[in-house]
C-alpha cells in the first residue's frame, strides 16, 4: 500500500465517498524514513486540495476541498508531533506558509522549488529547506 493510499484511508469515513479509486503513485519516497514520506504525501495532498488538483480525492465542492485540505495538513503535522520530530514540524510549517504566500502573491513559479527543497531536507537530510529557497525573495521584501 502506498503512503498516499494510507493518507486517503486515514482521512476517515467523512471523505471516503470522495476517495479516488486510483490515486496513482507516491510523489515522495524514502527508504530511511517512511514516517516523513507519509507526512509529505499528506501535506502535499492538502496543498493540492487547496490550490491544485488532488490525486486522492474527487467530486468535492470548494468548501469541502478547503476543509479536507486543512484536515490533511493537521493529520501530517500531528503525526510528526507524536514522533516529537520538531525539525520536520518546523520545515513543514515553513513549507505550508511559503506555498500559501507564493499562491497569494501570484508566485506559483516558486512552489515546485519549495517542495523539492523541503523534500530534500526531510527525506535526504541535505539542503537548507524551503525558507532558504526563497530567502532572496524574503530579503527583498517580496514575501
Amino acid at each position: 500500500m502506498t503512503n498516499l493510499s494510507r493518507v486517503i484511508e486515514a482521512a476517515g469515513p467523512d471523505l471516503a465517498a470522495h476517495a479516488s479509486a486510483d490515486p496513482g503513485p507516491d510523489r515522495f519516497e524514502s527508504a530511511a524514513d517512511d514516517s516523513r514520506a507519509y507526512v509529505l504525501e499528506a501535506v502535499y495532498e492538502a496543498y493540492l486540495l487547496h490550490y491544485g488538483e488532488p490525486r486522492g480525492f474527487t467530486g468535492m465542492d470548494p468548501d469541502l476541498r478547503l476543509l479536507a485540505g486543512d484536515a490533511l495538513y493537521a493529520q501530517g503535522l500531528a503525526r510528526l508531533a507524536e514522533l516529537r520530530d520538531l525539525e520536520a514540524v518546523a520545515e513543514l510549517a515553513d513549507l505550508i506558509s511559503l506555498c500559501a504566500w507564493a499562491e497569494a502573491a501570484g508566485r506559483r513559479d516558486l512552489v515546485e522549488a519549495l517542495w523539492v527543497a523541503s523534500a530534500r531536507r526531510l527525506l535526504g537530510g541535505s539542503g537548507p529547506g524551503a525558507r532558504a529557497e526563497v530567502s532572496g525573495e524574503l530579503a527583498q521584501g517580496r514575501a
